[in-house]
């Protein structure tokens, strides 16, 4: 059976963290869907940057666009919705097989609203509008200010898959952010049904202490705040608030792994993917690494509700000179800088293309 076949088996959705309209036009996604048992998809600036900016397949729906006026966000977001919507009605037949748990596509507001909730709330809602599907998350960062966005979305109605999230702190408020929304609605009579997945980041914390710490405690640290998070998540959805919203029908808002591609090159390429083996979360991994665990992965022992070693590794990193409450802020505020930095890369990649299409366009 293959090892992606194993961990849907266990109760884990696979996720592909990658779009491009190669993806879909070759029917390489409709492929991984029915030999990979890829449920769902995740997206960021950086993927949308990078797929504009080393192909010719967006080439003919900038131009069209923007001769029709379009510049800038307004074409960016219009360029992406087509591609998710797509991806969308690929992952349908799961959404529908799995009540709406499952088969979920996300798109990401502008990163420059990252400490600005009024903003972001109306993003959200006009971005989710836009896409016009049901199996549509809209990605808001867990800072701050976006945990009161995420209240009033939720509240709204509208999906949120909550981004930049790297500690267990970060992940209860958010979940918090979530029940808080769900509870508003519940008080006003409405359907509390509405999904959310949280995003908890991991490779970047052993990216962040590489070289700072014993090698004998190399990528282990990422793991270890991951084992403490799950805790957090069982605790959660044992606890009397969570029954309380779950008898009106609210459904749980599931713990997603994110940034789980290997970045130590000494270390397994499928890594955080056997590490990170545990039922009801989600994983999703870059293309490289999900073909790599088809290939030659195994499935690990299933994460330990009870947090297992992680106080203790974690412990040993405290010993090392590592403070994980600190690196977290960092870590988020850095993820946050880094996405608006892919941001702008991006709009100037499709005002790059746009010039140039254009001398092109003139030339023929």
């Amino acid at each position: 059976m293959n090892p992606t076949q194993q961990l849907h088996d266990l109760g884990q959705s696979l996720w592909l963290d990658n779009i491009t309209r190669g993806l879909l036009t070759s029917g390489t996604l409709r492929r991984y869907i029915g030999d990979l048992s890829v449920t769902g998809l995740t997206s960021n600036p950086s993927i949308f940057d990078l797929a504009i900016k080393d192909s010719r397949f967006y080439d003919d729906a900038i131009s069209q666009k923007t001769n029709e006026g379009k510049s800038g966000e307004a074409l960016f977001f219009e360029l992406a919705i087509e591609d998710l919507t797509q991806a969308a009605d690929l992952f349908r037949a799961t959404y529908n097989a799995t009540a709406g748990m499952d088969g979920w596509v996300s798109l990401e507001v502008s990163p420059l609203l990252a400490y600005d909730a009024t903003s972001t709330v109306k993003a959200a809602a006009k971005l989710w509008a836009q896409a016009h599907r049901h199996n549509v998350f809209i990605k808001i960062p867990g800072t701050s200010e976006g945990l009161a966005a995420i209240e009033e979305s939720i509240f709204a109605g509208v999906p949120v898959n909550v981004t930049l999230l790297f500690s267990s702190g970060q992940y209860i408020a958010a979940a918090e952010a979530y029940l808080r929304g769900i509870e508003r609605r519940i008080a006003k009579g409405l359907d509390p049904n509405v999904r959310s997945v949280a995003s908890m980041f991991i490779s970047r914390w052993d990216k962040a202490v590489m070289g700072k710490v014993p090698t004998e405690l190399e990528d282990r640290l990422g793991i270890a705040i991951a084992k403490r998070t799950y805790k957090a998540y069982r605790d959660l959805l044992a606890s009397p608030r969570w029954r309380r919203v779950s008898e009106a029908g609210a459904q749980p808002q599931r713990l997603l792994w994110a940034s789980t591609g290997t970045k130590n090159p000494k270390a397994s390429d499928t890594l955080y993917i056997k590490a990170l083996a545990a039922p009801d979360t989600i994983n999703t991994m870059p293309e490289k690494t999900l073909l790599a665990f088809s290939d030659h992965g195994a499935v690990g022992e299933v994460l330990p509700v009870d947090g297992g070693d992680a106080e203790k590794v974690i412990a040993m990193f405290g010993k090392a000179g590592i403070d994980d409450e600190r690196l977290a802020a960092d870590l988020q505020r850095e993820g946050a800088a880094s996405f608006v930095a892919s941001w702008k890369d991006l709009l100037d990649c499709i005002e790059t293309k746009t010039a140039a299409l254009k001398v092109t366009t003139a030339a023929s």
